[in-house]
């Protein structure tokens, strides 16, 4: 099966039940975080607390990060694999845009690393990619009430501007995040803010979670606006602590 437009219903048939090997996925994030090596730190308590929310196997997460450089989610899943996020490792997936699964080799490899594609507008434009995104969100809520965790770059781009501030976050994130609790799950939201000195290894700093079923606004655009401020947050701790050292 190609991973293309055309192909986009039985793409998101098949993604929709895909398993990875769990320790497969383990190794390869385990790979990851051994050659990227990201200074992994938390937001006040967000260690202890992601500890306790990834306890319970039967909440699902949403993980949203910044997208600054291509590099990004080979960075973030070395920092699931560094972080109390470890024991979800084979039931995270982590939207793709869809030209990285041209490649077999590498298709297998997203694969293994729990990837779902994603056909963007800015690629296929509107009309074209409207319908498939209809259809991505619709697998992501479902994986989520079956306790899979969805990671997505809600930015959408890479940020060539300032990598500080936040691009625009597109509304999937609150689509996503708002269908699965109307469909009845719980999900709690994760925000990983990326920053990237100059030289040395880049820094990860993890938000403090938020159950969404508490605090979540009504609409997917209120939803997006939690999202955006959380993850702002998270990015500005992120390039705080590249003054650290």
């Amino acid at each position: 099966m190609d991973v293309t437009l055309e192909n986009a219903d039985e793409v998101y048939r098949y993604y929709s039940d895909h398993r990875q090997t769990r320790m497969k996925a383990l190794a390869m994030y385990g790979v990851l975080a051994a050659r990227h090596r990201p200074r992994v730190r938390f937001e006040d308590d967000a260690r202890d607390r992601l500890r306790a929310v990834v306890g319970r196997n039967e909440v699902p997460l949403v993980i949203a990060a910044n997208h600054v450089r291509q590099t990004d989610p080979f960075i973030l899943a070395a920092s699931g694999f560094l972080s109390p996020l470890r024991p979800r490792i084979g039931r995270m997936r982590v939207l793709a845009k869809d030209e990285l699964f041209d490649d077999p080799d590498r298709r297998r490899k997203i694969d293994d690393l729990g990837g779902i594609p994603v056909f963007r507008q800015k690629d296929h434009g509107l009309r074209a990619a409207a319908t498939a995104g209809k259809q991505m969100m619709d697998v992501c809520i479902e994986r989520m009430g079956r306790g899979d965790s969805i990671a997505i770059f809600p930015e959408g781009t890479c940020n060539e501007e300032d990598p500080r501030l936040l691009q625009k976050v597109s509304s999937g994130v609150g689509h996503i995040a708002s269908g699965a609790l109307k469909k009845g799950s719980r999900p709690w939201l994760v925000c990983a803010g990326i920053a990237y000195p100059d030289q040395d290894r880049p820094v990860v700093v993890f938000s403090v979670p938020i159950a969404l079923d508490a605090v979540a606004p009504a609409t997917p655009a209120q939803t997006t606006r939690l999202v955006a401020a959380e993850l702002q947050r998270a990015v500005t701790a992120a390039h705080a602590s590249l003054q650290i050292g």
